[in-house]
């Protein structure tokens, strides 16, 4: 999962600007509800993007005027982006090549021997 977070939260912050909240509610709506963070797993994370210089961070009053922090992804957030979405690609590429070579050379009924 952690490998997977920074391109999953500049992914969302490329579409536009967002806050905590926000990000976490789109982040479960993306993944159909698979995926489901905390507080506690997102704004570490975000603070990190910051330190990188993949995103900035802004105080900006909500409509109900109350103080938000919103974040946007940086130019430097977007080369990362790209570089990690390929990275990604390339996994799942590997990925779904071995599992269905796995899948034609392993019988349906075989139970996996863990050592």
């Amino acid at each position: 999962m952690a490998a997977s977070a920074t391109p999953i939260v500049l992914g969302i912050l490329d579409e536009n600007e967002s806050y905590g909240y926000a990000i976490l509610k789109r982040i479960s709506a993306v993944s159909g509800g698979q995926l489901e963070w905390t507080d506690g797993m997102l704004y570490p994370l975000l603070h990190r993007l910051e330190r990188l210089g993949y995103v900035k961070a802004r105080w900006r009053a909500a409509e109900t005027g109350r103080l938000r922090k919103y974040y946007r992804i940086t130019k430097q957030g977007r080369e990362a982006l790209g570089t990690q979405r390929s990275q990604w690609e390339m996994v799942d590429k590997a990925m779904r090549t071995i599992w269905h070579e796995m899948s034609l050379t392993v019988s349906p009924k075989a139970t996996p021997v863990i050592n």
